[in-house]
């Protein structure tokens, strides 16, 4: 990971929700702000979930982990389905749902689609702050009545490094397909970045480890492992894919492990 942002904090809209908040800086080793700082990023709990936000008066809009709404809503009910390249390159198949591995979770959208398909997911994210967003998102998302039948079911977090996380998995513990979606520094011709990958450079940086998390997944995955790729971008460095699945501005990049 190249260099990020200082430490961030997390706080309350109000005092409604200080319990609540104190407790996901513990579980995610974050620090307790007795209010917000007044310039850099920070976490908030309040009515809507936990936000990401950044201090300032010409400061973007804040970043939440949203599952059961907006665009992500739209995402589940017209992406393509079992049909899209995602899925696709995953390899579900009529009758066949493989157990996936998210090691670089982020915002956990695919992921969120894969377990909508029918997928079991772990999403493992490395940085607390993600972690946090994470488990606030897919918190609600549980009490959606549209969703609540197989979040809890079909998802869970794991805050970790997912190099020393797979490291521990044995024999029965491995997934069949390790998904990576390594966070990439904007190419030249991205002149307009939204707002939750220009948070995320800033306070994560890029994955520059990300042809080792290669290695290492190719080492645990039973069947296969899938890198989200630009459309245009070269493979990582290391074995060269299998095969590719393309979309209009992605490719998956698919490595056969069985």
């Amino acid at each position: 990971m190249s260099e990020r942002q200082p430490d961030i904090g997390l706080t309350a809209e109000q005092a409604l929700f200080v319990p609540a908040a104190r407790r996901l800086a513990e579980r995610f080793a974050l620090a307790w702000l007795q209010r917000p700082p007044a310039s850099g990023f920070f976490l908030c709990l309040g009515a809507a979930g936990l936000e990401l936000h950044q201090a300032g008066g010409r400061a973007p809009g804040a970043v939440r982990v949203e599952f059961s709404g907006g665009a992500m809503g739209h995402r589940l009910r017209f992406g393509g389905g079992r049909g899209q390249p995602l899925a696709r390159a995953v390899g579900l198949k009529p009758g066949y749902n493989p157990s996936v591995w998210d090691a670089t979770a982020g915002l956990g959208r695919d992921g969120f689609v894969l377990a909508s398909l029918g997928c079991r997911v772990t999403l493992c994210e490395r940085s607390p702050v993600l972690a946090a967003l994470l488990a606030d998102g897919l918190q609600r998302a549980a009490l959606d009545p549209e969703l609540t039948d197989w979040v809890d079911e079909r998802l869970r977090l794991v805050a970790g490094d997912a190099r020393s996380e797979l490291a521990k998995l044995n024999a029965a513990q491995r997934p069949d397909v390790i998904y990576l979606d390594p966070m990439y520094p904007p190419g030249k011709s991205s002149v307009r970045v939204k707002k939750e990958m220009l948070a995320l450079q800033q306070i994560i940086g890029t994955d520059e480890d990300a042809c080792g998390l290669l290695e290492s997944a190719l080492a645990c995955a039973r069947r296969r492992v899938v890198i989200k790729r630009p459309k245009r971008a070269a493979a990582l460095d290391g074995p060269k894919p299998a095969a590719s699945v393309a979309s209009k501005k992605t490719r998956y990049d698919l490595y056969v492990t069985v």
